[in-house]
């Protein structure tokens, strides 16, 4: 049975460092990262921009489903509407797949340190961190299951990801 990992959580949270990991962990695994399908300059946010990411990443999915090569699917992406997690499920085949779906939180303080760690690295330009900040209370009226990474590292959140 495949295992499909939709992992959820504001900017700088830790979703790409976690599902990379995963990866690396778990047998015939593949990861997407859902910024990967809509990396463009400038960075359009509009009605047609965000029916075309949606389509590239269910594509993708539906792809990585069907391919006997793939055990584990790990998709992460910001996700902070269930609408979001819903319309993505809606368009991919999921039988006989586990699906998981879970959201990395942290508290704002933990955040912040984070993200001003990226910003003096020049990964991320200091809006980021209201943006972001402003998404936290967002998860915990998901439907999913939540890892706090607010005090443990990228790897001991996949070992309880692994564990779920």
């Amino acid at each position: 049975m495949k295992t499909l990992y939709l992992i959820g959580g504001t900017m700088g949270v830790g979703k790409t460092t976690v599902g990379q990991i995963l990866k690396q962990r778990m047998d015939r695994a593949v990861f997407l990262d859902g910024d990967w399908c809509w990396d463009a300059e400038p960075f359009q946010v509009n009605e047609e921009t965000k029916e075309m990411v949606l389509d590239n990443i269910c594509y993708l999915l539906n792809n990585f489903l069907q391919c006997s090569a793939y055990e584990n699917i790990i998709f992460c992406w910001v996700m902070h509407e269930q609408e979001i997690i819903d319309q993505i499920l809606s368009r991919l085949n999921t039988e006989g797949c586990d699906v998981k779906a879970i959201s990395l939180i942290c508290t704002e303080e933990a955040l912040r340190m984070r993200l001003s760690q990226d910003i003096r690295l020049g990964i991320r330009q200091p809006d980021v961190i209201p943006r972001s900040v402003g998404r936290i209370a967002l998860y915990n009226g998901l439907r999913t299951m939540k890892v706090d990474v607010s005090e443990i590292s990228a790897e001991q959140a996949a070992d309880r990801i692994l564990l779920m």
